[in-house]
């Protein structure tokens, strides 16, 4: 089980694990052992609720492919473990910021105090560009 929140966890069946090789430091080690993880969440078939998986498709963007898999790669550690809870880690962290409904936007109007500033300020600097202008002298 991979825990998200108190109330929340996801199951293992859910979740699909690859090891493969990774590339950087480890010298002749990246060429035997199989150290970076491919994690493949499946959030079609996963137990979140419909608008938490909307979410997590916005938030997925490019690592969410045409078959509904959301694929995780860590290669940053040396040791297979690490990397393995590191991707573990990064799609805990996607879900719990899917979690979390958006605030509604209430559209407001702007005050008559803030109107009024706006305008003055715009007459202002058409002032100082007016007092930029080339005078010609037939209009004295």
């Amino acid at each position: 089980m991979l825990y998200i929140t108190d109330a929340l966890a996801i199951a293992e069946k859910d979740l699909e694990e690859r090891f493969v090789r990774a590339s950087g430091p480890g010298g002749q080690n990246v060429n035997k052992v199989s150290t970076a993880v491919e994690l493949r969440f499946n959030l079609e078939a996963s137990s979140l609720t419909s608008e938490v998986k909307q979410r997590l498709r916005a938030l997925a963007g490019s690592k969410l492919t045409a078959d509904g898999f959301l694929l995780i790669d860590s290669r940053e550690h040396r040791l297979q473990s690490q990397n393995r809870e590191a991707a573990r880690a990064r799609l805990a962290g996607l879900i719990r910021r899917a979690l979390i409904r958006p605030r509604t936007r209430r559209p407001t109007r702007p005050k008559a105090g803030a109107r009024e500033q706006r305008l003055t300020g715009k007459k202002r600097r058409g002032d100082i560009k007016a007092g930029r202008r080339q005078r010609r002298f037939d209009e004295d």
